[in-house]
């Protein structure tokens, strides 16, 4: 997926994108999560900003409680 840096992505963005992680590696959404901070975020949170970030926490969060 390419990633316009100046943009904040929404909290819809990363529910997608974990939910493609979950289902195409058969990952739990812990590991999904793992992997999202190695692969997307390069290890770094502030990599695409703080907002973008908390958009991130909250798609966890939302998919935790379905």
């Amino acid at each position: 997926m390419t990633v316009n840096h100046a943009s904040v992505l929404t909290k819809e963005y990363f529910i997608s994108y974990l939910t493609l992680i979950m289902t195409s590696r058969e990952y739990t959404l812990a590991q999904a999560k793992s992997f999202a901070l190695d692969f997307f975020f390069k290890g770094d949170i502030e990599r695409y900003g703080s907002s973008t970030w908390s958009q991130f926490e909250k798609a966890i969060k939302e998919i935790e409680n379905e």
